[in-house]
């Protein structure tokens, strides 16, 4: 029984032993190829040559826009509505007719105080007259006078309450949703409809105080909004001129042109304050830079006994703008890096640039998709 094992042993290691061998031998030989690079057949990658640019600097913030000028009408005293003179959304101008409340009850007192008014004229005038001829003394002429001046008085106080009771547009714009019917009864300081200026719209953001002095009255702002491609472009027009001593910040207020109308009253912003002084960077695409815990780096393609090959730098970034990642120490404008299928590469790798294949980059990238 032995004998039959140990035959059986020795043939299979007569069959399998070269078989073993050249797989050793192969793996051996790959494992030697991967370290040295020689034998591999060359990466395709696409290049991208390293360029300065001129990057400007910007104060970033979270904002808020507000209204010009924006209120709620209300009525200033009660009545009923009796018209309704625009619709929900219209525009309006400055001084149009936006809701009235019955004036019946004032309309009667004013013809009333008017009729007082005429008869107290009157009676002055022929104290005058009598006056003037010493039939009746001044005390008579000042009395008569006092009464028509009060009647005066009267008339005015009902044509004010009168016109207290038909509310009107304080300034131009744009009106929202009523919140009232015809019919209803008002009540003093009851909201009646929004009324909101669009064009131009305010943009309020905070900065820290430590930002005060990169920020002054006239610097271009850039506002981002979202589910609007393009940045709408205004102007810092006020800095408050005290810091919150709670969060030490400073309010700052610009102002944008709104000729569409797209942007609205309490809609969130990003927003950018341009610096004066621009900064010059080298530039790659962001796809360039491999990021590691250990450092970031990318593979600079360089000719090296005849042959292209990727040799992996340490770079330090300096920020990033668009498609485009800026360099701040490792590599110099005109530097060949790989911008596609650095991820394969190991340093010293045989490369072959195929530029065909280098994606698109800019430094205000509109992708398809928005």
């Amino acid at each position: 029984m032995f004998k039959k094992l140990s035959l059986t042993g020795i043939l299979l290691l007569i069959i399998l032993g070269p078989v073993v061998l050249i797989k050793v031998l192969q793996i051996k030989s790959l494992i030697s190829m991967s370290k040295s690079g020689s034998g591999m057949p060359p990466t395709a990658v696409a290049t991208f040559v390293a360029v300065a640019q001129e990057w400007e600097e910007t104060v970033t913030a979270i904002g808020s826009l507000q209204a010009v000028q924006g209120i709620t009408l209300a009525a200033e005293l009660g009545g009923t509505v009796v018209e309704i003179a625009v619709e929900n959304g219209a525009r309006v101008a400055k001084d149009d007719v936006v809701v009235r409340l019955d004036t019946s009850v004032e309309q009667a007192q004013l013809a009333a105080a008017e009729a007082n008014l005429r008869l107290a004229q009157l009676q002055l005038d022929r104290s005058k007259t009598l006056l003037d001829q010493a039939t009746i003394s001044q005390s008579e002429f000042d009395t008569a006078d006092a009464s028509a001046k009060a009647s005066a008085a009267q008339v005015a106080n009902i044509r004010a309450l009168i016109a207290k009771k038909t509310l009107r547009a304080p300034f131009a714009g744009r009106v929202g949703i009523r919140t009232v019917n015809l019919g209803q009864s008002l009540s003093a300081g009851t909201a009646v409809i929004p009324l909101q200026s669009l064009d131009p719209i305010f943009i309020d953001f905070n900065l820290p105080q430590q930002r005060l002095a990169n920020v002054s009255a006239g610097q271009q702002v850039r506002v981002t909004i979202d589910g609007i491609a393009a940045p709408f472009v205004g102007k810092i027009t006020a800095i408050n001129p005290e810091v919150d001593p709670v969060t030490r910040n400073v309010r700052v207020q610009g102002t944008l042109e709104n000729p569409g109308e797209k942007l609205r009253p309490g809609m969130f912003a990003e927003v950018a304050v341009v610096q004066p002084i621009k900064r010059q960077v080298v530039a790659v695409p962001a796809t360039a830079v491999l990021y590691a815990p250990f450092g970031d780096s990318v593979y600079v393609v360089e000719e090296k006994d005849g042959k292209t090959i990727a040799r992996q730098q340490f770079v330090r970034l300096a920020g990033a703008r668009g498609d485009f990642v800026a360099i701040a120490d490792g590599i110099v404008a005109g530097a060949r890096v790989v911008s596609a299928g650095a991820f394969k590469l190991q340093n010293g790798a045989s490369v072959t640039p195929n530029d065909a294949m280098q994606p698109d980059a800019s430094l205000t990238p509109t992708p398809k998709n928005t």
